[in-house]
């Protein structure tokens, strides 16, 4: 026995999967209560907060630089080479360091592709030596 839909329910039910999809969208903090920071394993994270869906938003909390805070911003790697080897030509800044303070720098995840942040603060060293990157490939939700 086939089950046929109309045009018209056909559409209905896309609208409303794609609305349910777009209801259930979550809002992470990036390294939950630790925040956005040199010494914190953020790819550790990423693997145990995961897997994050299309429409989710990420949101980056850190302080802005003072005498005893070092500076951190949010860069968009453009591919895995650039993120394996902290290498910011062609990168694009998402924050600097005065927009992680209060709400945080909040980033919509709209594509299924690999997401590449990182900080480039300290010439790279924050990436580098801090491990402050990590990559988030968003997929559909099938179900609500």
């Amino acid at each position: 026995m086939a089950i046929t839909f109309g045009k018209g329910s056909l559409l209905l039910l896309l609208t409303l999967v794609a609305t349910l999809a777009i209801s259930q969208a979550e809002t992470i903090i990036v390294g939950g209560s630790e925040g956005w920071r040199v010494g914190y394993d953020y790819n550790d994270w990423a693997a145990k907060h995961g897997p994050f869906y299309i429409n989710d938003t990420l949101v980056f909390k850190y302080p802005p630089p003072s005498d005893t805070v070092r500076p951190h911003n949010v860069y968009l790697l453009p591919n895995l080479y650039s993120f394996l080897n902290c290498d910011f030509r062609g990168a694009k800044l998402l924050a600097g360091p005065n927009q992680g303070e209060g709400y945080g720098f909040s980033y919509v995840l709209t594509e299924v592709r690999p997401n590449y942040f990182a900080s480039g603060e300290g010439n790279g060293d924050d990436c580098k030596k801090g491990m402050m990157k990590f990559v988030a490939i968003p997929f559909y939700r099938l179900y609500p």
